[in-house]
């Protein structure tokens, strides 16, 4: 699996123009901002249909609550900011405003992760998918790119419910073309392979494609699998690839004690125990251009070959 010849894209571009297109497709749609639409490029739909679109300012838990309020009355209610305030700064809102009634409110959050670079340690979102795979019933997103990231936000308009969907900052390389599609609660096989897997979602999972590149120059095929949906969560991929490969790698741009790291390694040790590593963050991060703050804590491609031959080895002594 290559990447396309398209362009780099940051997933935070795919949500203003998809919401123009979705609204002019006919969904009921509405929009709820906190004063960082030109960021999330939420203001582009603003732009094409100012009566739907609310901004509240600098206030992300009225946010929530505007959006919980356009949803019960029938919409199909966006919201957007970035991801360190949402569900940073109203989880509380989110958690019995949409969460517990099961409201129709999509929440996209970009800026997400240390590759926000310099805008510093208090603006980089590494705890926000496990504190929103923490509610039950709220469908969770980390796409790998543009085109995943447009057409989760299709799936999130058109299904009911409650979404969170990952965005981030960073031009990424277009993994996918129009002729992919995304499946909710579906993990994409990128790479077959028989002697590892890395699983990886969101900016990582590019660099999980180039290691198994890399890795396949020293005989070691390695399967790669994009889980963009944390929940709900592909349980027979990770098992399928644990008892076929015999050893995994998680690569993810987030904590690694609670993110995809966390989730994976307990449908292994409940359903086929096997040697597992990580590649993610321990720990917060600091100021800096994003491709140094990935190198200096170990976010790289050639993070995940070294964990991948170790967890090798490890296979081969148990």
């Amino acid at each position: 699996m290559t990447t396309t010849s398209a362009p780099p894209a940051a997933t935070r571009e795919a949500l203003g123009r998809t919401l123009v297109k979705l609204r002019n497709d006919g969904l009921d749609i509405v929009v709820v901002d906190a004063d960082l639409g030109n960021s999330t490029t939420a203001r582009k739909f603003r732009d094409e249909f100012p009566d739907r679109f609310f901004t509240v300012g600098i206030a992300e838990q009225n946010m929530i609550g505007v959006a919980a309020g356009l949803a019960a009355a029938g919409k199909i209610a966006f919201c957007s900011t970035f991801s360190v305030f949402m569900p940073g700064r109203c989880f509380d809102q989110i958690r019995v405003g949409v969460a517990q009634p099961q409201l129709n409110v999509k929440m996209v959050a970009s800026h997400a992760g240390i590759s926000v670079g310099e805008d510093g340690i208090s603006a980089q979102a590494i705890e926000d998918l496990a504190l929103m795979c923490s509610l039950p019933g709220v469908n969770v997103i980390g796409p790998a790119d543009v085109v995943e990231a447009e057409q989760a936000i299709e799936v999130a308009a058109r299904t009911p419910g409650p979404f969170y969907i990952r965005t981030g900052r960073s031009k990424l390389p277009q993994i996918y073309d129009e002729s992919y599609r995304f499946e909710l609660g579906k993990a994409h096989v990128l790479r077959p392979g028989g002697d590892a897997t890395i699983i990886a979602n969101g900016l990582l999972v590019h660099a999980a494609v180039e290691a198994a590149d890399t890795l396949s120059q020293d005989g070691i095929d390695c399967r790669v699998l994009n889980m963009a949906t944390l929940r709900p969560l592909d349980e027979g991929a990770i098992v399928a690839a644990a008892r076929e490969t015999g050893c995994i790698v998680t690569a993810e741009e987030h904590l690694i004690g609670t993110g995809l790291s966390a989730m994976v390694s307990q449908v292994v040790t409940a359903n086929a125990p096997v040697p597992m590593n990580a590649v993610g963050l321990t720990g917060y991060a600091e100021s800096g251009k994003s491709n140094e703050l990935l190198e200096k804590y170990g976010l790289t491609a050639s993070d995940i070959v070294r964990e991948v031959k170790a967890v090798i080895e490890r296979k081969g002594q148990s």
